[in-house]
């Protein structure tokens, strides 16, 4: 056997298979996500098609499931130090994205937001690809450019500010947060002393608050989140419907496929607010069960993050495994109420093509971080017995040095 194929077997010898709890949780989550695509989205499906198909947002999510399954396999079969090559270009390339949503005649603009590209008859959300592009990016500079001094941060915090910028203006709150928390979690990974970021909570919450309270209409939201029943009859309806949602499910649910709050009640019933139907069908127990499978997929993740050799793939992973977890965490605080309305959706649950093939590529680069994850050292039977032996010898000898106690 050569020295070039003994060293290659050594360094992949750790992982060669990628991680089968994590897989697992993956598709648990996907499975969930199409079922409850299908029921909530049924009714929109068929008024959307003339009545002729109830299935359609079904398809649709499961193609592009496909299609991000073909991204995982990719991202799970390259090893995760090859995309770091391409940090600093798709960072470029989003930026550029994000500029012509905004400025070009691509951008297509749907309920008030211009977040959609419209390229050859493509349509996604360049915002969803800056979620993965900006990590890339912060993984890479970050362990080239060690961050010790706020001096060190001039390039990574123009590109945030600039990125931040253009999200915000499409306008979409949600993704600007989820973006911005990302960036923090990564900083937080950095050599920067502990004030400057007890410095920046209060000034960071001091800019979203004058941010909000200088939008009308995001103000506005704050307000009916307060007292969502005052304003039932308008801003308050999509809150208020969510409530008797949960109201409706109960502990055990209405069951599957007999929600009522989807025939027109509750808006958004299969993207953003997808949740309250899952609360309505299946009761307490089955949000439960979803929020169990995310806190296990999260916890999977940051186990193996933590494993990586390397402080690119850590980062790396580090980022996107926050990032869902944010982003997670965010749609299920606003569907419960817990913050005010924005509209951001549940990772591998709601429906949405950009966001289910980003969502599942970054999954893929997590199943391709456990491949190389550190091998836990356990010894062998003989090594055992042989310490065994060395203790045993130890205790004697302390035995025959010990004065005697009848003496």
């Amino acid at each position: 056997m050569s020295r070039k194929r003994v060293l290659g077997s050594k360094r992949a010898a750790p992982g060669r298979k990628p991680d089968f709890l994590l897989f697992f949780l993956i598709l648990a989550l996907l499975a969930y996500g199409l079922i409850m695509v299908l029921s909530a989205g049924a009714i929109k499906s068929f008024n959307f098609t003339n009545n002729t198909n109830a299935y359609y947002y079904a398809l649709q999510q499961l193609k592009w499931a496909l299609v991000g399954g073909v991204l995982a396999y990719i991202t799970t079969r390259v090893p995760y130090t090859y995309w770091r090559r391409f940090a600093g270009p798709t960072i470029i390339a989003s930026i550029i994205l994000l500029i012509a949503v905004l400025f070009s005649k691509a951008g297509v603009e749907a309920k008030g937001s211009a977040r959609w590209l419209n390229i050859a008859g493509l349509v996604f959300q360049p915002s969803e690809l800056v979620k993965l592009t900006l990590i890339l990016f912060y993984a890479h500079i970050l362990d080239r450019y060690p961050v010790r001094t706020l001096k060190d941060l001039y390039i990574p915090g123009g590109i945030l500010i600039v990125v931040l910028a253009l999200v915000y203006k499409q306008p979409d709150l949600g993704t600007t947060m989820v973006l911005g928390l990302t960036a923090v979690a990564l900083l937080l990974q950095t050599e920067l002393p502990t004030k400057w970021f007890a410095i920046a909570a209060p000034v960071g919450l001091g800019a979203l608050y004058l941010l909000v309270r200088s939008t009308e209409y995001q103000w506005q939201r704050v307000l009916v989140w307060l007292n969502p029943w005052q304003y039932v009859s308008n801003q308050g309806y999509q809150i208020v419907n969510a409530e008797i949602a949960f109201g409706t499910g109960g502990l055990f649910g209405v069951g599957l496929g007999r929600s009522l709050q989807k025939y027109g009640f509750l808006p958004e019933n299969y993207t953003d607010t997808i949740f309250a139907i899952v609360g309505e069908e299946f009761g307490l127990l089955g949000t439960t069960v979803m929020v169990a499978l995310f806190v296990g997929l999260f916890a999977r993740c940051y186990k193996i993050v933590g494993a990586c050799p390397d402080r690119f793939g850590r980062l790396l992973g580090y980022g996107i495994t926050s990032s869902l977890a944010i982003q997670t965490t965010i749609n299920l605080a606003v569907v419960t109420g817990v913050m005010p309305l924005t509209g951001i959706t549940l990772p591998l649950i709601s429906y949405g093509g950009t966001s289910l093939s980003v969502t599942l590529a970054e999954l893929g680069i997590l199943l391709n971080i456990s491949r190389y994850r550190k091998p836990k050292i356990t010894p062998n039977a003989s090594e055992i017995q042989t310490d065994d032996r060395a203790k045993q010898q130890k205790v004697r000898r302390r035995r025959t040095m010990s004065p005697s106690r009848t003496r």
